[in-house]
């Protein structure tokens, strides 16, 4: 009885609670008489708000407590006024500011374009593009690009690799603004552990680039900028989780101390709690894992042009993959590969732990009031180490790693400016690979312990003439404890030969010091005895290529383009890993032949009409390598090209966004001993979708999207997987996705100033 009483009572206060809500009709116009678009009305008393339309017309409701309605536009001074109950239209009309002290402009950002201003062609993923799909680290960050491929190294670890200009991840300098990192030890997971909601844009310069930052880019340079002490938004948090209920938060907190200090605070923690075996064949599709991320980086900036900047970034990651009946409990019972006192085969499995810890400072110094001569330093230091374990293979690595660069930067003038400078590389490895079925430590370059020293100097000369030209000669010299002398030039130029047509084009030497176990991790995820030559040498190439972009103006902002790359890099040293030559061995010998690829590729953007964008893209690679016993090949597993077609389209103030991406992806060779009976040495060409919808609240953005929506997945990635402790058990052959079609949803929450 006493529900209907109140349900009676709840239906006779509508009509006297209606009569206290009214509607009110206005119009904001500038002092000039002219609307004023898109302009913030809200109530003081309860903070309701609306924006106006195109034509400067907002409708809103007033309840008996809202007395004082404020409107707000950029570049007018707010107005104020009392609304009595008999008002029922009201004016605004706002005085335009003579000036603004500071002012925040928000634009819809373009998600992936050329940057039109660099010496180097350089393809930049700005916060925008980041937001296009989950982005959860920095290897799903290039789904939307041909240039770089992603793909696992194997089918148990969840080691995603990249691919640039057809070649392996190894070859390209990952960089935290223009620090080196991931090097060594640190390569194989290091894109992992870049969490994409820590950036705020990726930029990925193809070829040698400059020798500033060091000469191991043989095909490119990938630089991160991170969310900056300076930003605007004290407080972000990003929540995310999908199908397989893969679970990650990120937290980034900017925070303005003073006029001179600035700090912001970066947390990560995911976790994989879940074993998923989508094509049956007992193995995880992907590790179980818990991750922990933290960074905290500094700024100092005085008004004389002092700059400090300095962080630090600590990481901790627990993964286990391998058969489904595996747990890392039984990693103790590999020595006799049985359950103890049983005739019962443990289960294969991977458990491998990184830690890590990073410290870096980069200090500026002005010698000259308007820093056009100045000097800067910059340090870091990592600790790394990797405990893992494949099956009966085992593999513990521990690296201390320093960097040291001091640059001078001069600009003579308008049109001649000089860099030079000297850097110290130094890395202390201390490594033990094991094979249980052999009991037997294996050779590491030497005896697993060893120290590499990289002395250089630099020198670079750029000659510019306005935009219309300009040129970048630069040559390295350094000296390597285990390699001896090197030398390293370089050389860009760009030429706008119209307003609308750039011309660029690059070439130089580069060198790396190789690190076998890790660089190539996926072979230990096979039965296989690894041999490693003595007397393995340093890798050198040169690489070269060309560029031309046209400026179309058609589309809603005259920003389409057109560019076509061409480039070739050329070995000259190079340590190969064939799994080929015997195949009860991974062979892993210096290069004795020719070891090259070329790659083309064009791009195309247009936004047709306002809001919606269109990004086409196409790379062809013809990648080769000599073998022993086979000569010159194709190097296996290397798409052949790959095709991106992405579409966006928001409505008015990016209250709705919809993303979508097409790939397709060629054909790779497989090498013969990984060949079904009937089954072609080439993979087959396949597709990959992806779907996003983003909805936009007042300081909150909620998404939902799908990955691989046609559930391709490459069949029996796992070669002898019903019997892995057979000698021919391969998980490294790898060429398609190991996941099938996965959904998640997630928001992000930003607080500004």
């Amino acid at each position: 009885m006493k529900k209907y009483i109140f349900l009676l009572f709840a239906i006779m206060a509508i009509p006297s609670f209606a009569q206290n809500v009214k509607t009110i009709e206005g119009v904001v116009m500038s002092t000039e008489n002219e609307t004023i678009p898109f302009a913030s009305v809200f109530w003081v008393e309860s903070g309701n708000y609306v924006d106006c339309d195109a034509d400067g017309k907002f409708t809103i409701k007033k309840r008996s407590k809202d007395l004082t309605l404020v409107v707000a536009a950029l570049g007018y001074d707010n107005d104020t006024l009392k609304v009595t109950d008999d008002m029922h239209y009201v004016e605004f009309h706002l005085k335009s500011q003579n000036y603004l002290e500071e002012a925040v402009v928000v634009a819809r950002d373009q998600g992936n374009y050329l940057s039109r201003m660099t010496p180097v062609k350089t393809e930049v993923i700005s916060a925008a593009g980041l937001c296009k799909m989950a982005c959860c680290n920095l290897a799903e960050s290039f789904e939307n690009s041909a240039s770089v491929t992603v793909g696992y190294s194997d089918a148990v670890t969840g080691a995603r690799q990249i691919r640039l200009l057809g070649l392996s991840g190894i070859y390209t300098t990952m960089l935290d603004e223009n620090r080196p990192i991931m090097r060594g030890i640190a390569a194989p997971f290091g894109l992992s552990y870049i969490p994409g909601q820590w950036l705020e844009s990726i930029q990925i310069a193809k070829g040698p680039s400059s020798v500033i930052n060091g000469v191991d880019a043989i095909t490119g340079q990938i630089n991160m900028e991170h969310r900056k002490p300076t930003d605007e938004k004290p407080f972000f948090l990003n929540l995310f989780l999908s199908s397989t209920l893969r679970t990650e938060m990120n937290v980034a907190s900017s925070l303005q101390l003073n006029n001179k200090w600035s700090t912001v605070i970066l947390a990560h923690a995911s976790t994989d709690p879940m074993k998923h075996d989508g094509n049956g064949d007992g193995f995880r599709d992907d590790p179980t894992s818990m991750q922990f991320n933290f960074a905290n980086r500094w700024l100092y900036y005085d008004e004389s042009g002092l700059q400090i900047r300095f962080g630090v970034k600590a990481l901790y990651d627990d993964r286990t993959g391998g058969q489904m009946g595996y747990d890392k409990s039984m990693i103790s019972d590999y020595g006799s590969k049985y359950f103890p006192g049983t005739t019962d085969l443990i289960p294969w499995g991977t458990n491998i732990v990184n830690k890590s810890l990073n410290g870096y400072f980069k200090v500026g110094i002005p010698l000259n009031a308007d820093n056009s001569h100045n000097i800067a330093a910059v340090g870091d230091y990592t600790f790394y180490q990797m405990d893992s374990y494949f099956g009966l293979k085992s593999y513990f690595g521990k690296q201390n790693s320093g960097f040291l660069n001091i640059i001078y930067q001069g600009e003579l003038n308008e049109n001649h400016r000089i860099n030079f400078g000297v850097r110290n590389f130094y890395d202390h490895y201390n490594e033990l690979l094991h094979d249980a079925q052999t009991d037997k430590d294996l050779n590491i370059l030497g005896t697993g312990i060893r120290q590499e020293n990289s002395l250089g100097a630099y020198g670079e000369y750029t000659y510019t003439l306005g935009e219309k030209f300009s040129a970048i000669g630069g040559v390295s010299v350094d000296y390597h404890n285990l390699y001896g002398l090197m030398v390293s030039p370089r050389a860009n130029i760009k030429w706008s030969i119209t307003d609308y047509l750039i011309f660029r084009a690059q070439g130089g030497r580069g060198t790396r010091s190789p690190n076998v176990v890790v660089d190539n991790l996926g072979m230990m995820s096979t039965s296989r005895i690894i041999d490693i030559a003595p007397n393995l040498t340093m890798e050198s190439a040169w690489t070269y290529g060309g560029n031309i972009t046209g400026y179309i103006p058609i589309g809603f902002q005259d920003n389409c383009y057109l560019s076509f790359d061409f480039f070739r890099s050329d070995f000259t040293k190079q340590i190969i890993v064939d799994q080929e030559y015997d195949t009860e061995k991974i062979s892993i010998y210096n290069l004795d032949g020719k070891s090259y690829t070329n790659t083309y590729q064009v791009d195309f953007s247009i936004e047709p009409f306002e809001r919606f964008t269109l990004l086409a893209t196409f790379r062809y690679t013809d990648s080769k390598v000599t073998l022993k016993g086979q000569g010159l090949v194709e190097r296996p597993l290397v798409s052949k090209y790959k095709g991106v077609l992405n579409l966006q389209y928001a409505t008015r103030m990016n209250i709705w966004t919809f993303d979508f991406t097409a790939q397709i992806n060629g054909p790779s060779r497989i090498p013969d001993f990984a060949l079904q009976p009937g089954q072609s040495n080439q993979s087959p060409v396949y597709p990959i979708l992806f779907a996003q919808i983003t909805r936009k609240f007042k300081g909150v953005d909620v998404y939902i999207g799908a990955e691989n929506l046609t559930n391709y997945k490459q069949k029996n990635p796992i070669i002898s997987a019903d019997d892995p402790y057979a000698p021919d058990f391969n998980a490294s052959v790898i060429w398609g996705p190991l996941m099938g079609i996965k959904v998640y949803a997630g928001m992000r929450l930003t607080l500004w100033k």
